[in-house]
């Protein structure tokens, strides 16, 4: 750019030297001599217009940088964060449609699997619970896996009992982790200490999941709430589980330790237990994952499925918010996408740790972006982006991993009230070694409970439903309530059932239901 005149004044000569002015102004002058615009002022303000937007977001995205290194996060975490950031910035959402991808049939079963199981992989083999998550959905204020499932037993006391019995069955000492939340951790070492004081014993068995920052809307900055700063973080998905452990040093420590593979599951699923067969199978196999699988059924059509990447034959994980409108049709055909994810995943620690270090230290994975105000209950507070990423889309990221197709007895999560009704019911049966399954009765096939949601989405409302007791529904079908109603001590639901209570005033069923009940 040509020397700055003398009539120039100080002050404005040295902000355009210190702003790099002319530097830019050199670049804009070649972007117009390559383009050669008809209208070059309209094409000069616009070129102007798109820098600003470009400064403003880099800017923001220093500023989500800077927010993590203060709060002390770590570095593999803050990587894996900020590439998910770019993701949000460049619009990159991940879409798959059908075209890409190609349905899977052709893997293994666990009926198929040899009994000859090995012991001695038991002291190579770390059990890890994800035990992040608060249950707001169903009303709850503190850890989900405190909740109540079985008379006086929460998940936590199931849990633990499973890791007893494993214990006691092969004269062991499993090592066992929880990865729990910011929101989590407090809750739930205040019910272990009491109860169960030897699982707390062992410094390592929490790993704690990150926080990450919530993202205004407007501008990509980290979000700023001074009623309450708390409210600017959320978690950030269970897909943490890599960062955590590469950030935290227990990737490298338990390798150290002797440790080589990991079983990971949800706290809220109880038919998630360590499986001698599955263990086996998946430490001969050589797959850096081994991710456990369960036939779709019509009540699952909405949720994600196993694929084929078309291009290089690899597994992946579709979700519902990667496919596009155009194809739902085919997402939810179960004959064509038969599988879902139970997100019951075996790890090879030292694959991963090898993938992961050939990545910076970062596993990458597509984003979920949630769209949310950032006070959570005022609706008129700022709009945010809570970014987050799914443990099972590993497998796309570990090449050679593995997917195994499981009975329905190993898949038994709660995730609103409607599964918390069935699983409290004798629909599902304890085992002798604490685990919740099916009852036999239901053939794999668990009832599907409807419950009006104005009423019975919260605890508290499922509750005011069975003061006297959960039906039977080891013969129920599909269950159906709406309106005020109450179930008598010993009520039976067989086959498909409707109660519709249109009145204003509570009504009481009782007795064995097996057709429409309408008040």
């Amino acid at each position: 750019m040509a020397a700055l005149g003398a009539d120039v004044p100080e002050p404005v000569r040295q902000y355009i030297l210190d702003s790099n002015m002319p530097a830019l102004f050199d670049v804009m002058a070649a972007d117009a001599i390559r383009d050669t615009p008809a209208d070059l002022p309209s094409y000069l303000i616009d070129w102007l217009r798109k820098y600003q937007q470009t400064t403003q977001t880099e800017r923001a995205g220093q500023l989500v940088k800077e927010k993590m290194t203060e709060a002390g996060l770590s570095d593999a975490f803050i990587s894996a964060f900020m590439r998910c950031y770019d993701d949000l910035v460049a619009g990159r959402t991940g879409s798959l449609p059908e075209s890409s991808i190609d349905p899977v049939s052709d893997i293994p079963r666990y009926d198929t699997l040899s009994n000859a199981a090995d012991p001695g992989l038991l002291g190579q083999t770390v059990v890890l619970k994800l035990n992040g998550g608060l249950g707001t959905g169903m009303g709850l204020e503190k850890a989900k896996s405190l909740l109540k499932v079985k008379g006086e037993d929460t998940f936590l006391d199931f849990i633990t009992k499973q890791i007893m019995h494993l214990n006691t069955a092969h004269s062991t000492r499993i090592k066992f982790m929880l990865m729990n939340s910011f929101s989590t951790s407090d809750d739930t070492k205040n019910f272990l200490q009491p109860k169960y004081p030897d699982l707390l014993a062992d410094p390592d068995v929490e790993l704690l999941q990150h926080k990450a920052p919530k993202i205004l809307q407007n501008g990509l900055a980290p979000a700023l709430w001074p009623a309450n700063p708390e409210l600017e973080w959320c978690p950030p998905g269970h897909g943490d589980l890599y960062a955590a452990l590469m950030g935290s040093g227990r990737l490298d420590a338990l390798l150290a330790q002797g440790f080589k593979y990991v079983f990971v599951s949800n706290s809220d699923n109880l038919g998630a237990t360590l499986d001698m067969k599955i263990l086996s199978f998946f430490a001969a196999s050589g797959a850096p994952m081994l991710m456990e699988c369960c036939e779709r059924t019509e009540s699952d059509k909405k949720g994600g499925h196993l694929a084929r990447n078309k291009a290089t034959g690899g597994l992946l994980l579709r979700e519902s918010a990667q496919c596009p409108k155009e194809d739902e049709g085919q997402f939810q055909d179960i004959t064509r996408h038969r599988f879902f994810n139970t997100n019951n995943l075996w790890l090879n620690l030292e694959k991963l740790q090898s993938v992961m270090r050939q990545e910076g230290g970062v596993l990458p994975l597509p984003l979920i972006t949630n769209s949310k105000t950032v006070d959570p209950r005022d609706g008129d507070s700022p709009k945010v982006y809570q970014l987050e990423t799914a443990m099972g889309a590993a497998i796309a990221s570990l090449p050679g991993s593995q997917a195994l197709v499981v009975p329905r007895t190993r898949f038994a999560p709660v995730k609103t009230c409607n599964d918390l009704l069935a699983l409290r019911s004798d629909a599902y049966v304890v085992t002798d070694d604490w685990r919740i399954e099916l009852h036999p009765n239901c053939k794999g096939q668990p009832p599907v409970v409807d419950l009006d949601s104005k009423l019975y989405k919260m605890v508290d409302g499922l509750d005011s439903l069975i003061p006297n007791g959960v039906p039977s529904l080891v013969g129920c079908k599909k269950l159906k309530v709406s309106g005020k109603v109450e179930f008598a001590a010993g009520s039976v639901v067989e086959g498909e059932v409707t109660i519709s209570n249109s009145t204003s005033t509570l009504q009481t069923v009782n007795g064995t239901l097996n057709s429409a009940v309408n008040f």
